[in-house]
């Protein structure tokens, strides 16, 4: 599943204060201050987290360090998120060794002398070879009071042994971990139960389904390389989330990530959008403006529904691809641009090849790596209720709601529902119901439409892939034929002249039906 997560705000009411400036280092300091802005991406969980161990075990001098997080579901500490095959997760009982020990109870401990206290496993030390001496563990929770959600444990303090400023730092830490996993799509499964619930390798994408799970095994392999990338996949199905994935998780991250979405851009202005122009190309052009080509130089350039970019745009746009140098409208200058390019579609680009519409050259530069991204209905009813209760408890929170609770009747609707307008669609679908709900409670009747069965007209040629359009029965023609156009405007996220193309009528003739009467 795919979905939004809270943005990064400032740490909540009642938690306990971070140690006070002047008693850290700078690299302890900064390891703080870094999480939130780390957490609020669509990172890999595991190569945030092997990151967040490598800067602690710096900070405090340690050998090593892990962090263990509380699995809700299993009840046990695993110390990677990805559910990848090759990506194998570490677990280890809730009720064994320290860091099980600070799990169940929330204490910190430091140890100096880890083979004389009983509650240490030496297990992991005869499997790997590793011998522990000194130790230091603290639960990663927001307060004193809040549930646990995992902890982060340090071993062997270069020079002997972990000290009380040590132990103070890591409760510190722990606290601003929780906060900073707070932002994420790790969520917990209710305010008062412990843990957290793994719903996949990546952060703001929510989803264990076996055809969700080939698209984060494609995008782990693309993020390694520079390699073009084509994702293909209905309106809503979030192939711009998973490009930002792409990019966060590559050598690029560092660099900017610029979107173009050529169902936008006037025809006249997709070339100057995309290379730039010069002062004097064209009326209106006052001053020299870099496009977004080199806007994205040492980072990543996404070109949304790349089926839609003009034909006469294509050809320079092949050009980039090739030898990565381009002119500015109205210069003559040659310039080069170290772009990564990801481009996504709805559009089945094989046909519009074989229609014309598309240069044969140009699709298969672009698909070097093809990921298709599932649609909603693909994923089955379970994936479909997860990502609604996470909607309902994302929006909750920012619209301060009490904790939602979907009724029966309501999920039954939502699990049903084949979802034409994809994750898109359930999200804004559940933001509404949440908003409507004062008091958490999440009926059938708070739900934009409640769709019985019988009432499912189905154009199997309908543009985009649409699975269908939910209509009542007694409806005049006009009537259907408004309704239809209606709900095509809203799969296109309200854009009309996008919608027009796909029906193939004017948009004057859209504005028309979508007029109150």
């Amino acid at each position: 599943m795919i979905a939004g997560a809270p943005t990064a705000s400032a740490p909540r009411a009642g938690g306990s204060a971070i140690l006070a400036p002047g008693t850290l280092s700078m690299s302890r300091l900064s390891l703080l201050v870094d999480l939130a802005s780390l957490l609020a991406r669509e990172v890999d969980f595991d190569a945030l987290l092997a990151s967040a161990c490598a800067r602690t075990s710096e900070a405090l001098r340690a050998d090593r360090a892990t962090i263990w997080l509380v699995d809700a579901e299993r009840g046990d500490l695993v110390t990677r998120v990805a559910l990848l095959p090759e990506l194998p997760a570490l677990r280890q009982p809730i009720d064994r060794g320290l860091a099980g020990w600070v799990a169940r109870t929330g204490e910190t401990v430091r140890v100096d002398d880890a083979a004389r206290d009983e509650r240490f496993d030496p297990s992991a030390d005869r499997a790997t070879g590793y011998v522990t001496q000194s130790t230091l563990v603290a639960a990663i929770r927001e307060h004193a009071r809040a549930p646990v959600r995992g902890v982060v444990q340090v071993l062997n303090r270069a020079g002997g042994r972990f000290d009380a400023e040590d132990e103070r730092y890591l409760e510190a830490l722990g606290q601003q971990l929780a906060r900073a996993l707070g932002m994420t799509t790790l969520r917990a499964p209710d305010d008062s139960g412990p843990g957290l619930v793994l719903r996949g390798p990546f952060n703001r994408i929510v989803g264990r389904s076996p055809s969700l799970c080939r698209v984060y095994e494609r995008v782990g392999l693309a993020a390694q390389t520079d390699a073009l990338v084509l994702l293909r996949g209905e309106t809503g199905t979030g192939k711009g989330l998973f490009a930002r994935a792409i990019h966060v998780n590559s050598t690029r991250q560092g660099g900017p990530f610029v979107t173009v979405d050529c169902t936008t851009l006037p025809a006249q202005l997709v070339e100057s959008e995309l290379f730039g122009h010069e002062r004097g190309a064209f009326t209106g052009a006052d001053r020299r403006v870099r496009g977004k080509i080199e806007l994205a130089h040492e980072g990543t350039l996404f070109i949304d529904e790349i089926g839609e970019l003009p034909p006469e745009m294509q050809g320079k746009l092949l050009r980039f691809l090739s030898d990565r140098s381009f002119e500015r409208v109205g210069g003559r200058e040659t310039l080069t641009a170290d772009a990564r390019v990801v481009c996504a579609t709805h559009r089945d680009l094989k046909r519009a090849v074989a229609a014309g519409q598309f240069r044969e050259d140009l699709y298969f530069r672009v698909r070097v790596v093809e990921i298709e991204v599932p649609p909603l209905r693909d994923r089955g009813p379970d994936e479909i209720e997860i990502l609604a209760r996470h909607f309902a408890a994302m929006y909750a929170e920012r619209y301060r709601r009490p904790v939602p609770v979907l009724d029966g009747d309501a999920l039954a609707a939502l699990r049903s529902y084949p979802w034409p307008g994809n994750v898109r669609q359930l999200e804004h679908w559940v933001e509404s119901a949440v908003v409507l709900s004062p008091d958490g409670r999440i009926a059938d009747s708070l739900l934009p439409t409640s769709p019985r069965p019988g009432e499912l007209l189905r154009e199997p040629g309908a543009p985009g892939g649409a699975a269908g359009v939910w209509l009542p029965e007694g409806l005049t023609l006009a009537e259907a034929g408004e309704r239809y156009i209606a709900a095509t405007v809203a799969q296109c996220d309200g854009n009309k002249t996008e919608a027009a193309r796909r029906l193939g009528v004017g948009r004057n003739s859209v504005a028309r039906a979508l007029k109150p009467r």
